[in-house]
């Protein structure tokens, strides 16, 4: 019996509860937004449409903590960066100075993306819900329950809590830093404060925001959510899931949502990715480098809790399942697919050759595929002219140099034994124009073997006939995409040259 897929499965439990979910994805712009902040996203667009394809309905809200401190100055930010330590990302300027603030200039890319990946949000940028007054009653609450609050956070996590804290941090309205201030008052809807800056004065329930283990259950409450995923340190025991249940049903009287922990996404040879550390794939670049379904497979084709270790670099196998699950109608290649996308049987790793051998001239690419026995309708040709262009990109950005090629105009005299000289002519005449690329591949091992040649160096005298080099793509496709016709003439000039 073929196993539920984990969104199904998901999807399923949410169902019990209600038919209709709001489910919540929360990612803080302070750098490039990466692959690994993806999989949160990418979790939650797979148990919507899993929900959706049961009946059910849902919908994913994007709440980007905008609002959020700068915690520290990272690695890719100019010196000067270390004024603005403390200050929400709102009111920070953008390093670049081509956006409105620093929250910006790393949102907008990202959301540019969720539409090539053909993810629906509704977005809330948490400074505007703040300034909107949409935290007011949520922070009034959690000021008035202070002691209750701080009481949860000591049981839960073991820690001592001080006697002068307070679930609320004002912004400070001389140096506008949330991190180093103090709530010394709590009167109606006024905050009194002091700054480690010196001043001190009154704030508005707008003018600052909760601490993270209360902004938490806070969202939750003011935007009606019923599922999150979220990163696997949340999940910890006594970790901020564990404080903001207690908090979401004890503070503010609600059911806390269902939760979906996640794994990281390790970079291959780097680790877990990460925007304060350098160590990322940027989610805009990614997705103008491969097919946004293959990017949405990455990550949905693996349960959340089961970490994903990936190489950009070894993408094609990754490829190769998709479109072999693409025919078998796997489910998780199902989710990963873009409503109104065509896909022809023509493999991406095949594009990989053809754009090479055609300098990724596109008339020249539907030749070669027509000779190849492809049909070229119009849905072929859609979809070749989508794809081609990422295999393009991908070729020149993260493959390795063994898969990238070109065909030599000329060879080197000497570059050739005259074992390899002989095999090359009596495997050419032995070719014939209507073989295809299986019967080529074999027929380079029976030639060999009857001339008494290794395998090993007959293939490496028909890469050096071809491209000057001891390596390059599979054999027998490679000269079936070339041309049988094409292939004899190469011979015939390297054999009269060499005579």
């Amino acid at each position: 019996m073929e196993e539920v897929h984990w969104a199904d499965a998901i999807a399923d439990e949410l169902l019990k509860i209600r038919r209709d979910h709001r489910i919540a994805t929360g990612i803080t712009p302070s750098g490039p937004i990466h692959l690994g902040n993806l999989r949160e996203m990418l979790t939650a667009d797979a148990i919507r449409r899993a929900v959706i394809d049961k009946g059910g309905e849902a919908e994913i809200v994007y709440i980007a903590d905008t609002f959020d401190p700068l915690r520290r100055r990272y690695p890719f930010l100019p010196k000067e960066y270390e004024d603005y330590v403390g200050m929400p990302l709102s009111l920070i300027p953008d390093p670049e100075g081509c956006h409105e603030n620093y929250a910006e200039h790393f949102l907008q890319p990202f959301l540019e993306s969720l539409e090539i990946l053909n993810i629906p949000v509704e977005v809330k940028k948490a400074h505007e819900m703040y300034e909107k007054g949409e935290y007011e009653e949520v922070t009034r609450v959690a000021l008035e329950n202070r002691d209750r609050i701080a009481k949860i956070l000591a049981e839960v996590t073991g820690r001592k809590i001080e006697e002068d804290w307070s679930p609320f941090m004002p912004l400070c309205k001389n140096c506008r830093r949330l991190t180093t201030t103090k709530v010394v008052s709590f009167e109606g809807r006024k905050v009194g404060y002091v700054c480690s800056c010196g001043s001190e004065g009154e704030v508005s329930l707008r003018e600052g925001k909760l601490v993270w283990r209360v902004d938490w259950p806070a969202r939750w409450k003011i935007l009606g959510i019923t599922c999150e995923p979220f990163g696997k340190d949340h999940a910890s025991a006594g970790g901020s899931y564990d404080t903001g249940k207690r908090i979401a049903k004890e503070i503010y009287g609600i059911n806390p949502p269902y939760p979906v922990p996640y794994e990281w996404i390790n970079l291959k040879g780097v680790g877990a990715m990460s925007s304060s550390k350098g160590v990322v794939v940027p989610v805009r670049e990614f997705v103008e480098i491969v097919p946004p379904e293959i990017v949405r497979y990455v990550i949905i084709r693996v349960k959340p809790k089961k970490h994903i270790d990936f190489d950009p670099a070894n993408l094609l196998d990754l490829v190769d399942e998709f479109e072999d699950g693409l025919k078998k109608g796997d489910r998780s290649v199902e989710l990963s697919m873009i409503p109104n996308v065509v896909y022809s049987d023509v493999p991406f790793r095949h594009l990989i050759v053809v754009g090479q051998i055609a300098k990724w001239d596109l008339n020249k690419v539907f030749e070669i595929l027509e000779r190849n026995g492809y049909r070229i309708d119009d849905a072929t040709r859609r979809d070749v002219e989508r794809r081609i262009k990422y295999a393009r990109a991908w070729l020149e950005r993260f493959a390795s140099d063994r898969l990238k090629f070109e065909i030599v105009e000329d060879v080197d005299r000497d570059a050739f034994s005259e074992d390899e000289l002989k095999f090359l002519r009596e495997f050419a005449e032995s070719l014939r124009e209507d073989a295809s690329a299986e019967e080529i591949h074999n027929r380079v091992y029976e030639v060999a073997n009857a001339l008494g040649i290794k395998p090993s160096k007959a293939f490496q005298a028909i890469y050096k006939a071809i491209l000057g080099k001891n390596y390059g793509p599979r054999a027998g496709y490679f000269i079936k995409t070339l041309g049988v016709g094409w292939f004899k003439e190469r011979v015939k000039k390297i054999v009269e040259k060499l005579k």
